[in-house]
């Protein structure tokens, strides 16, 4: 506080505490009370007060009081003093309690801070497994049409052999029937195998495509039932 302020603000005091002296032993403490909210909403400290009080009560007491007296004034300006620094305290109290809940706040801000860091972490660890989850299922896709492609080939395959067997001698069958053996079956072997690592692969990201591939796996164990038969058949031909 400037010197001019504080220098009105001391003869506010002053005055307010000759008053209250002046009132008796009985006076009330609301003008102390009220002088203290002044002194604190001027920014004034307890030490502040305390220097404006001693000089008051050294402006008020002089050398011809008695003893009894001086003691007595003493003890009813500690009373008045007492009571106007209550407001001072009180803001230092407010104070602490705004600092703890600033700490308090600034706590959660960082927990929350924390808490969100964790989340965009999660969310990209997501975005990441879709991402990769999208591309397993285009190239199942991908390899299941594929597959698809080479077992109807194949069935269209068998079914030409078959003809041509029908119309055959019998040397032309045997040869065919080594033919079929060598080729064809080693060839359903290789689609069904793949279509079995297919078929773990994606078993867990995509019914519809996991029931296409165990239509295409029918469709070679069909292939192959065909191509045992066909297979019997020679043999009994052959023997006779």
């Amino acid at each position: 506080m400037k010197k001019p302020l504080l220098s009105r603000f001391s003869e506010q005091y002053l005055t307010t505490l000759r008053n209250h002296f002046d009132q008796g032993p009985e006076a009330s403490l609301q003008a102390a009370n009220a002088i203290g909210r002044d002194a604190a909403a001027k920014g004034l400290e307890t030490l502040d007060l305390a220097r404006i009080h001693e000089h008051a009560m050294a402006a008020l007491m002089t050398p011809e009081d008695s003893a009894a007296k001086r003691t007595e004034l003493t003890r009813r300006g500690a009373v008045f003093f007492t009571e106007a620094i209550v407001p001072i305290e009180e803001t230092h109290a407010t104070a602490l309690e705004a600092g703890t809940n600033m700490d308090r706040l600034n706590a959660t801000l960082d927990q929350r801070t924390r808490d969100l860091a964790d989340a965009n972490r999660e969310l990209q660890h997501q975005i990441t497994g879709r991402q990769t989850t999208e591309e397993a299922l285009r190239n199942g896709k991908q390899a299941s049409s594929q597959l698809l492609v080479e077992s109807l080939a194949l069935e269209n395959h068998l079914q030409e052999i078959a003809g041509k067997i029908v119309s055959a001698t019998e040397e032309e069958r045997k040869k065919m029937s080594l033919h079929l053996n060598d080729e064809i079956a080693q060839t359903l072997m290789g689609i069904n195998i793949r279509m079995l690592a297919l078929k773990k692969q994606i078993a867990t990201s995509n019914t519809s495509l996991t029931t296409e591939i165990t239509t295409i796996q029918r469709l070679i164990e069909d292939s192959a039932a065909i191509l045992n038969r066909l297979a019997h058949e020679f043999s009994s031909e052959h023997a006779r």
